[in-house]
């Protein structure tokens, strides 16, 4: 195996280039992956067998801390070598970052996000499944709307669509 490089001795890289989108390189890359927020403090610690994928989905589940990347791609991947990796990292930075929960890899749920009108609503008796189902979709709608709003205003000119279906469900992930 090959030296497991310490985090402090990799190069930051911007999350959103100077074109607006992710680091096209890491498309397809297998790696370990660090996540800074914009003054640099480290927020989530990952692997991946898609780095670029992974980030994507960061991106529009935790965007205020999306800012820096440090990454370590591995030629020939292997579940252990990844764990062992993040593991000496968490390590070097002296305990699990801040933000390292299930918030970075989970479909982010719309109901708690709902306002109290959308909550009563939803809870209404006389609605039935179908106009719940409505209700969950308008809330990711305005969710995402929200989301990406959000990065645009921060530049980011990456095409990034929800999955639909997931939407029914008053779950918003890529698709």
């Amino acid at each position: 195996m090959s030296e497991t490089p310490s985090l402090a001795n990799l190069e930051f890289i911007p999350y959103i280039n100077d074109a607006g989108q992710l680091p096209e390189e890491l498309q397809g890359k297998v790696g370990v992956y660090a996540i800074f927020d914009n003054d640099k403090v480290l927020h989530f610690i990952g692997f991946s067998r898609d780095v670029f994928l992974s980030l994507r989905q960061h991106l529009v589940r935790q965007p205020e801390y999306c800012y820096w990347v440090k990454v370590k791609t591995v030629d020939r991947p292997s579940r252990t070598i990844l764990q062992d990796i993040r593991e000496a990292w968490i390590a070097e930075n002296g305990s699990a970052p801040i933000g390292d929960d299930a918030n970075w890899n989970q479909p982010i749920d719309v109901k708690a996000l709902m306002t109290d009108a959308e909550k009563a609503n939803y809870a209404d008796p006389y609605h039935d499944e179908v106009a719940q189902v409505k209700i969950l979709k308008n809330v990711a709608r305005r969710i995402e709307a929200g989301i990406l709003e959000g990065l645009r205003s921060r530049g980011v000119k990456a095409d990034l669509r929800f999955n639909p279906k997931l939407k029914e469900e008053g779950l918003l992930d890529l698709k």
